[in-house]
């Protein structure tokens, strides 16, 4: 198969190692309210899901309703903890210069927190402005919108495109757009989110766990459905 003309990256756990600090903050906000949460059970429910869609599945499935005040306080504590502690994924940097050819991002965040993230971690100008958010389409992750929104909006057909993931629900949303898929886990959550297993589940045109391996793979003939 051939070499994709656009590839379209998911922002958080695949180019900015985010997902450890995201989950810290919602469980640490739930439990201040009475509501306590293992870890791998938020990473299974709510990875790759855009905060209106963790805020409905938190009110349907476990009763706890977030206020304008929980989303404040995690906003806040969240800003400032990825000024401290967020890093880009090992090896992001190398594999970005070696990839040509039109790139996006399309992520469940919002695009002041996507331009935040890639800001801190000095990764902006391999990107903008070509960055969607689960804000501009009508249903996030796992449904295809975004991917298709992205597409579109690039002047790309979805046979044409290649989405790089790190969650179910994302690589769920590629395939359900008829767009190749490559699952990522070498994001420090992986093993706390338990990736490995559920991507396979899934199985993508291919997983890999070191960023610096995806010029490669983006290259390798025969990569496709």
């Amino acid at each position: 198969m051939s070499s994709p003309n656009l590839i379209i990256f998911d922002c958080d756990g695949v180019l900015v190692d985010s997902e450890p600090i995201s989950i810290s903050v919602l469980l640490d906000v739930m439990a201040k309210a009475g509501h306590v949460m293992e870890e791998g059970t938020a990473y299974k429910l709510f990875l790759g899901r855009s905060m209106a869609t963790t805020i409905e599945l938190l009110r349907e499935d476990f009763g706890f309703v977030v206020t304008p005040a929980h989303l404040d306080q995690a906003r806040a504590t969240l800003n400032e903890r990825f000024r401290r502690e967020l890093k880009p994924i090992p090896g992001i940097k190398a594999a970005l210069d070696k990839l040509s050819g039109p790139r996006c991002i399309a992520s469940s965040s919002k695009p002041e927190r996507i331009r935040l993230s890639l800001s801190i971690t000095g990764l902006l100008d391999q990107f903008e402005p070509h960055i969607y958010s689960a804000t501009m389409v009508k249903r996030g992750k796992p449904a295809p919108d975004l991917f298709l929104h992205a597409a579109r909006d690039m002047g790309m057909e979805p046979d044409d495109c290649l989405v790089i993931e790190d969650s179910p629900a994302g690589v769920e949303a590629a395939k359900a757009a008829g767009m190749r898929v490559f699952g990522f886990t070498g994001g420090s959550h992986a093993l706390a989110g338990g990736l490995a297993a559920a991507l396979a589940l899934l199985e993508p045109d291919a997983v890999f766990d070191d960023m610096r391996l995806l010029p490669s793979l983006v290259a390798a003939p025969g990569t496709g459905r």
